[in-house]
């Protein structure tokens, strides 16, 4: 297996992105980071790439940033460099690393469905959310520890944290040490669906399959209509929905299904 921070494959339109730091949790150090970044603006802009699998090796899904790893990059101290940032600057510069690679692919029309087998920490669960199906094994914990460590909210998480499970709930999690089982994680909308650990690779699998081998391009379009339905005013959302229907509505599979409802027939993907 590559010791890559990230691991990264492509096949018959499916891209596996894989954290792949198991020993340090899956916490993103700067080459993470930069494989993340670069990763993202990939798979937006391969038109081979019609839907990814986001997963990661070892017994965490991602505790988030690896702060001793940032850290060590700031002042320089012992090293005799007199032009080094503070670690604010390096951390702020990381941050927005990660988070270009967080609004790439959140404002891309590839589809993602991620298998998160264990742990979520801190600005894990930023990187979690950037998924638009989250299946979760019941090994799985889901907790922000911000408030343990003195820091603020970062990839995405002020912003995905309340979008999934609501300001109320995104605050108790952020401002306190509570851990949710997989079970709670279901039940506050954080996650989608919870199997057991044996299934979780073959169910977010088939979810993936689903998308490759059904109208596809419609349902890049829907995601994106989504995602950026949050962000803007709602008349240029109506507009937007209008183009992108009187698009998909000429192209083959739409054409097709179209005919099969008119005439009782159903087209199985």
């Amino acid at each position: 297996m590559s010791d890559d921070a990230i691991l990264f494959d492509v096949t018959d339109g499916l891209a596996h992105l894989t954290l792949n730091r198991p020993a340090r949790l899956n916490a993103v150090d700067p080459e993470a980071i930069g494989l993340w970044q670069s990763l993202a603006h990939e798979i937006a802009d391969r038109d081979d790439i019609l839907a990814v699998l986001f997963d990661a090796n070892g017994r965490a899904f991602c505790a988030g940033g690896d702060v001793l790893a940032m850290s060590a990059l700031g002042s320089g101290e012992g090293r005799g460099d007199a032009s080094a940032h503070s670690t604010g600057e390096v951390v702020r510069a990381l941050a927005d690393r990660i988070h270009d690679g967080h609004r790439v692919l959140r404002e891309s029309t590839k589809p993602i469905v991620a298998a998160v087998q264990g742990p979520v920490a801190g600005g894990g669960l930023g990187f979690m959310l950037v998924a638009d199906i989250i299946v979760a094994s019941d090994h799985a914990t889901f907790a922000s520890r911000y408030s343990d460590i003195a820091l603020t909210p970062d990839c995405g998480v002020s912003t995905l944290l309340p979008e999934a499970i609501g300001t109320r709930r995104a605050l108790e999690l952020t401002l306190t040490s509570r851990t949710l089982s997989a079970s709670e994680a279901l039940d506050w909308g954080l996650v989608a669906e919870v199997v057991a650990p044996d299934a979780l690779d073959t169910r977010a699998r088939e979810i993936a399959d689903s998308w490759l081998s059904g109208a596809t391009a419609a349902f890049g379009q829907t995601k994106r209509l989504m995602r950026s339905g949050l962000t803007r005013d709602f008349q240029d959302a109506l507009d937007d929905e209008a183009r992108t229907i009187g698009a998909a509505i000429e192209t083959p599979a739409a054409q097709a299904a179209i005919a099969a409802f008119a005439t009782g027939r159903r087209i199985d993907h």
